[in-house]
């Protein structure tokens, strides 16, 4: 959990969600990455997910993501959740919807904080939630000519 210090560098920042979209266009690492940028952060965390070519022993091809119309709210208050518990300074979180390719960015968020150990909790249990309680949905289609809803939450 994290740490209490005086100094007001330490500590959340008043306005610290900088970033919160689901796209259907290509996702930029560098747009993210820059939205968090914060003098008093001490750590910097960047987790890039891509469309991977297998899931459960199977080739992927491609596959789509959807989202349901409350999906943006809903990353929202997981957002505002993890800013809650960590002294986050800056916080961005971007989500790609549509069809993509086997490599293509589907998600990246990004997390300052004062400390590395804290951006590290904090931009993990932003992932974590976003992939668990926003409403986006996976329609895989595998090599084999099958496919497959995988449900996020």
């Amino acid at each position: 959990m994290a740490r209490t210090y005086d100094h007001p560098g330490e500590q959340t920042a008043t306005d610290p969600i900088k970033l919160l979209a689901i796209r259907d266009t290509p996702l930029s690492v560098d747009e993210v990455f820059q939205a968090v940028g914060d003098e008093a952060a001490g750590g910097t965390t960047l987790f890039v997910g891509t469309v991977r070519n297998h899931d459960g022993g199977a080739d992927v091809d491609a596959l789509g993501y959807s989202c349901h119309p409350s999906a943006e709210d809903e990353l929202r208050r997981v957002a505002e959740k993890v800013v809650a518990d960590y002294p986050v300074r800056a916080l961005a979180a971007v989500h790609r919807v549509g069809d993509l390719e086997v490599g293509d960015i589907a998600v990246v968020v990004a997390v300052s904080c004062p400390h590395r150990g804290e951006a590290f909790e904090a931009s993990r249990k932003l992932i974590d939630d976003l992939k668990h309680e926003v409403p986006i949905w996976k329609h895989q289609r595998f090599s084999d000519g099958t496919e497959e809803w995988v449900g996020a939450c």
